[in-house]
């Protein structure tokens, strides 16, 4: 058996939670089975039984295209690229609005059993259309398309099924849950302490902190806003970069400078760290903090419970199935608007909220390290990528 992967993301360029997945999947599944992996991007490898090409994905005809729309006319462009050589796989797996449009040509032109992974979903992330314009109706529409034509679809969770059978005109037995995972080896607890002391980070002091992208999704807005809540001696390390747009970029850099003018003890990196780094700030956080408004599972909680880090986080999507409340983490009400975008109904409540949940722990290191220690068993159980990827296995079997 052969399988293709078609996303956007693939090491070494990985922005989001999605090609983290992606990644990880994909090697564990070559342990099982060929894998081809095609991806936006420029890179070129074949080695054991994965190969790896990228494909060029800012195009010149583009240039002066409206700039809202360059993601949209790049991905169709881009995805079109991906199926001129014939198709040599038994499965298509496909990641992503971004490059749902080449497994839509593949399974159309080649005949091959399409299977989508729902990683998130455009109806319940209207924020987009402040990135997208436009674009947004036509990332939904591709979206849609490749959903209803797909022969399978994997949901990360049991929200995300249910969220795809509201959304969507497809058949319920179709619809697959199989959870993300991580890497039970490489997320552990370190001893490191070079990315802290090269960001100012002092050991002496606890601190809570957030990993994520600059966007609407995440809420990251609302933590830095919760931060005029959280005690005093706490440090607040956000490390978020690759913002959405130019405009919500401009709101996080007004929120943390207002912030900063009253604490002295806020440190914002604005760059996506190596994962190296990461694992080192989750392994001597106090407090791991997601504040997402939207989450159809959440794999920093996973990553950061492996860590041995107690977590907070919104009670919203996927991250239900992933922190146990009073156990692992504890987890917060968003008491979110009943329609799109489904922000908050009272902002500052949710602020103070999260900040309540963030003291609590940071004063009680015994509950601290019962929840990281319970994270990490659950990890263990629940998110491990080898029993994960037989599970996708038994899928693509399944179509064949």
């Amino acid at each position: 058996m052969k399988a293709l992967f078609y996303t956007k993301e693939f090491p070494p360029y990985v922005y989001g939670g999605a090609g983290v997945v992606v990644e990880y999947l994909a090697t564990e599944l070559e342990k099982l089975m060929e894998i081809d992996i095609k991806c936006f991007g420029d890179q070129n490898s074949s080695s054991g039984n994965m190969t790896v090409k990228g494909f060029p994905y800012d195009n010149p005809i583009f240039e002066h295209s409206d700039n809202k729309l360059k993601a949209v006319f790049n991905s169709l462009s881009t995805c079109l690229h991906m199926n001129a050589e014939v198709l040599d796989a038994d499965i298509v797996h496909c990641h992503t609005w971004y490059a749902h449009f080449a497994g839509i040509v593949a399974k159309l032109c080649y005949g091959v059993p399409l299977v989508i992974t729902t990683h998130s979903l455009e109806p319940l992330r209207p924020w987009k259309r402040e990135q997208l314009g436009l674009g947004y109706d036509a990332s939904s529409w591709i979206e849609k398309t490749a959903i209803e034509m797909a022969d399978a679809l994997i949901a990360v969770s049991e929200e995300t099924k249910i969220d795809v059978l509201n959304n969507f005109n497809v058949d319920e037995n179709k619809v697959k849950v199989i959870y993300n995972g991580i890497n039970l080896q490489e997320y552990v607890v370190t001893d490191e302490t070079s990315t802290l002391e090269k960001f100012g980070i002092d050991k002496t002091k606890p601190f809570v902190l957030f990993v994520g992208r600059i966007t609407r999704q995440k809420g990251i807005i609302h933590l830095v806003n919760a931060i005029k809540y959280i005690e005093p001696d706490t440090q607040v390390v956000l490390c978020a970069g690759a913002p959405d747009t130019p405009e919500i970029a401009k709101e996080m850099e007004d929120s943390v400078n207002k912030v900063k003018k009253n604490r002295k003890n806020v440190i914002w990196i604005d760059e996506m760290l190596d994962k190296k780094s990461v694992i080192q700030l989750y392994s001597h956080a106090d407090v791991f903090c997601c504040p997402s408004i939207y989450e159809p599972f959440g794999i920093i909680n996973v990553e950061a419970m492996a860590c041995n880090t107690a977590v907070v986080a919104s009670a919203v999507g996927g991250i239900k199935e992933v922190v146990v409340d009073g156990e692992t983490g504890i987890l917060v009400d968003v008491e979110q608007q009943s329609e799109a975008p489904f922000e908050p109904i009272n902002p500052d409540k949710f602020a103070r909220d999260l900040a309540d949940g963030v003291n609590k722990l940071i004063n009680n290191k015994n509950l601290r390290d019962s929840m990281g220690q319970k994270g990490r068993a659950r990890v263990e159980e629940y998110f491990d990528w080898v029993a994960i990827a037989n599970q996708t296995k038994d899928l693509y079997k399944s179509l064949i």
